[in-house]
């Protein structure tokens, strides 16, 4: 029906006649000539109605924005001081010869280049979104990526091999979506949190490197960066341990920043523990780009009859931590309280601070109500270590070091941003030496920082059974910008260890054999040491697009409540179809 798209004519198509289809983008009449910017995926064209063809003109006359047009006509030059040279088409039309009316348009909810609709109507009107140049642009970096990273694989020597969607439930830190069985009355499948045991056992069919671009479910919580169901570059490896497999994702980012972002990664990527993120970010992904660490002070504030900073200072499990502003003394005591609110979110009961009006004035120079709890000695080292400069403000956190972290960490961020602290570009860093458990106060027991699988930093069982808390795993989080792009770790491969490591789960044997039984015979029969990663393709694209959320790189997302506005779903089933899968819901009681 075409022979261009719009986007691509310019002026080595003048006094050509071509053919092109799109969407009104906006129609303008002008003293008699109408004008009307022709819109497809590759960019804008004009097209000009002389009143010469009183047909088409007449026809043009009806034109409104989104009716979808074929147009035939010459291109020519736009006549002197009327190109648009903020387009790539701006320098050139094309008079219409011939004007088809492929389909009409109602009133569209919302205009294309309106920047300030609710987000609820664009999700509900999700293809008319989807025509936004913005939008199209996303879901074509997308596809570049989602290309590149295909080739790059199987390039090198990576597999792609499809996983099961209907499978069975398996403890892994989130609520499953289950699917009832029509035909095994009372049983239930459950769609994938992640291909986790498939991949393994891949590995221990010979596939030796597997890799797969898949859909994960996970029924929980949603938040900028979650979705119900999202896109997952998984990938595992047999016979590399961490080293090599970290080598090779820093090459694939280096290859894809390169191509795709026409932008050079420089390796290797920078390698913390997971103790040191937490100790200077209060983080275990923390964001780079800020110049802002959080500072350990709780050995000089343990004496103090401050008992806001004396208790936790004396506490094995609390922490105080200093956090330094630059240029914070000019912040208000009303946007000081603001702050003071938002570490409330995180479990903080307060937040101290000191003023750094002149430094070299000593005490004399400080501005805070809790310097008269401080020795000289504590307030000259605090200053010392946190680098503190005249014009400063030093921010103080003091409670359990979990909530310490949680409450500075994020402080960290919202400060930077407020204040234009964030440094431009792309920072990588691998996280490493996690915990391998994590004590859950609730359940009063261990749990899988990771999860079950992750392989512990030792390979004598009875050293990993005499201190699990103490424990490192062999687990690694690849980090960008302040987002954990993924996740990977060298994986259980022998038998005695996995049994050893859902004991200390508090699985049992039949516990174990009930949901891992597939997996722990495999183990017997020759498993390779092996061990993987998984990106979260969402996330990935998110930054690379500079969105603010994932639902902004995804065609048809649901909303913070994991419904779908375009489909209603999820939606009622007839009681037919409840039959047939044994299902009886359950109706509320009648009370007067």
């Amino acid at each position: 029906m075409r022979t261009h798209y719009c986007g691509e004519i310019n002026q080595q198509h003048i006094d050509r006649t071509i053919s092109v289809c799109g969407w009104v983008n906006r129609r303008r009449d002008h003293g008699g000539v109408i004008f009307v910017d022709l819109r497809d995926k590759k960019g804008i064209l004009q097209v000009v109605f002389d009143p010469d063809d009183a047909a088409m003109f007449a026809l043009a006359e009806s034109l409104r924005n989104e009716f979808v047009l074929k147009v035939e006509g010459k291109v020519r030059i736009r006549p002197e001081g009327t190109a648009n040279r903020d387009m790539p088409t701006g320098e050139v039309e094309v008079l219409a010869q011939e004007l088809q009316i492929l389909n009409a348009s109602e009133t569209p909810p919302f205009q294309l280049d309106d920047d300030d609709v609710h987000e609820d109507i664009r999700l509900k009107y999700r293809y008319i979104d989807l025509r936004r140049p913005e939008m199209q642009s996303r879901l074509q970096l997308r596809a570049k990526v989602t290309q590149y990273l295909r080739s790059w694989l199987e390039d090198h020597e990576f597999m792609d091999v499809e996983t099961p969607m209907l499978t069975r439930a398996t403890p892994e830190g989130a609520r499953d979506y289950l699917v009832p069985s029509r035909t095994h009355s009372g049983s239930f499948f459950a769609l994938p949190q992640s291909p986790q045991l498939f991949k393994q056992l891949l590995m221990m069919s010979g596939v030796d490197r597997y890799y797969q671009i898949v859909r994960c479910f996970r029924d929980e919580d949603l938040r900028a960066d979650r979705q119900p169901e999202f896109t997952q570059l998984d990938i595992e490896t047999s016979f590399l341990n961490e080293d090599g497999i970290m080598s090779l994702m820093e090459a694939m980012m280096q290859g894809l920043f390169k191509t795709v972002m026409k932008t050079e990664i420089e390796g290797p990527f920078q390698r913390m523990s997971h103790a040191q993120a937490m100790e200077r970010y209060g983080s275990d992904k923390p964001d780079l780009r800020i110049p802002l660490e959080l500072k350990t002070v709780s050995d000089l504030l343990s004496d103090v009859e401050f008992k806001v900073f004396s208790g936790p200072a004396r506490d094995p499990q609390g922490r105080v931590a200093a956090l330094r502003i630059p240029g914070g003394n000019a912040l208000t005591r009303k946007e000081i309280d603001v702050y003071t609110e938002y570490v409330g979110r995180y479990g903080a009961r307060g937040l101290a601070y000191i003023k750094c009006n002149d430094i070299d004035q000593g005490r004399e120079g400080l501005q805070s109500p809790i310097l008269k709890f401080l020795p000289d000695h504590a307030i000259s080292e605090i200053l010392r270590r946190t680098g503190a400069q005249s014009g400063d403000l030093i921010f103080f956190g003091a409670d359990k070091e979990k909530i310490v972290n949680e409450s500075l960490g994020a402080l960290r961020i919202k400060v930077a941003q407020d204040l234009a602290l964030v440094e431009e570009g792309w920072r990588f860093l691998w996280v490493v030496d996690f915990p391998m458990f994590e004590y859950d106060e609730r359940e009063n027991r261990l749990t899988a920082l990771h999860h079950p699988f992750t392989a512990p930093s030792t390979q004598d069982a009875d050293e990993l059974e005499a201190n699990p808390a103490g424990m490192l795993s062999r687990a690694y989080d690849m980090v960008l910008n302040g987002t954990e792009l993924g996740g990977g770790s060298i994986r259980i491969h022998a038998m005695e260890m996995q049994q050893r490591v859902l004991k200390l789960l508090g699985i049992d044997e039949q516990e174990a054999d009930e949901k891992f039984g597939f997996l722990l015979t495999a183990l017997k029969y020759g498993c390779p040491p092996h061990g993987g990663i998984a990106f979260g393709l969402d996330r990935m694209v998110m930054l690379m697009a500079g969105a603010s959320s994932i639902r902004d790189v995804m065609a048809f997302p649901k909303t913070q409540t994991a419904a779908c506005l375009l489909t209603q779903a999820p939606s009622p089933v007839s009681d037919q179809q409840l039959k047939e899968l044994s299902i009886r819901l359950r109706k509320p009681a009648i009370t007067d």
